[in-house]
């Protein structure tokens, strides 16, 4: 087997590895959409840990107490206006 033979070899072994890796597949995985409670799920877990985050810094003296207080009373509006709407949503799909 000449070096040509041998190249042009590797040459098409690569090409068929490439097109394997790279061929669009029919039939691809179809990610479920997100609906808006997903979302407000999503957002309630970020709000959440943003709250430990909040309380685990304070402790460890990072924030005043009026910085503390004013952040954890917007987290908190937050949290309650989310699970608001997730509450309205809920019943609303029950109904």
């Amino acid at each position: 087997m000449s070096s040509s033979t041998g190249m042009i070899a590797g040459a098409v072994l690569a090409l068929a590895l490439f097109l394997y890796a790279f061929w669009p597949e029919k039939h691809a995985a179809v990610q479920r959409q997100k609906t808006r409670l997903d979302f407000l799920e999503e957002l309630k877990e970020q709000i959440y840990a943003n709250l430990r985050d909040l309380n685990f810094e304070y402790q460890a003296g990072k924030y005043p107490q009026e910085d503390y207080v004013a952040q954890r009373a917007i987290l908190e509006k937050e949290a309650a206006d989310v699970l608001k709407e997730m509450d309205a949503l809920s019943t609303r799909a029950r109904a």
